[in-house]
């Protein structure tokens, strides 16, 4: 039952989310969901029926494409055809709601499903896919690339981290340069370091380029 399932919840996810333009699209959610099971295999956790819907459903309540109510209504009626436990049900929401960076004013986790999950995700915000996500996201919300009269915003409310004005460049400095550091698992702390390395590289480049010093 668990992988029937999981075969109707991604057939819906790929119909659902193929077109999706800022770097959130069905193969974010199928690449999180892999790195989800490779993290999971190496950190010795057996049963990932729960850490495989949280990676695949993680996007549908996120506030960032829906508005709260009717995100939490989506994913509840994906919810309701699921064979899941009561207390299966229970950590699996706890996940979702729980993954979403928000400014720094991130959830604190308590199970390592949860743990797994977010650094999935956090992988898949880094590297060279996270760099073409940063540029998609930026542009279809009308971010500007850079802006060196732009400041980077150190603490904000969600409210500002969400709307205030900002470049794809500078928000490299404001979330993505942190996450290697906010991993939670042994196994995402050493799968962070190669992506971040690569960000920092992609940054003296652009900044060479951009004051034609290369």
């Amino acid at each position: 039952m668990e992988r029937k399932e999981l075969d109707r919840i991604i057939d819906y996810l790929k119909q659902e989310y193929i077109g999706e333009s800022t770097g959130h699209d069905w193969y974010h959610l199928e690449r999180v969901r892999k790195q989800a099971l490779r993290i999971a295999r190496e950190e010795q956790v057996s049963h990932t029926y729960i850490i495989e819907l949280a990676a695949l459903l993680h996007d549908v309540p996120d506030e960032k494409f829906t508005g709260e109510e009717e995100g939490k209504k989506k994913l509840d009626h994906i919810l309701m055809n699921l064979t899941l436990t009561e207390g299966d049900m229970t950590i699996l929401k706890s996940i979702i709601y729980s993954i979403s960076y928000k400014g720094g004013h991130e959830a604190e986790l308590t199970t390592i499903e949860a743990k797994i999950v977010r650094d999935a995700d956090r992988l898949d915000a880094i590297g060279a896919i996270g760099i073409a996500r940063t540029f998609a996201y930026g542009g279809r919300k009308g971010r500007v690339m850079y802006d060196p009269d732009f400041q980077v915003r150190e603490h904000m409310t969600l409210e500002e981290y969400r709307n205030g004005e900002s470049s794809s460049i500078h928000h490299f400095h404001e979330k993505l340069l942190k996450l290697k550091d906010l991993m939670c698992t042994e196994t995402g702390r050493i799968l962070a370091e190669e992506r971040h390395e690569f960000m920092v590289r992609f940054l003296e480049q652009f900044n060479k380029e951009w004051t034609g010093q290369e």
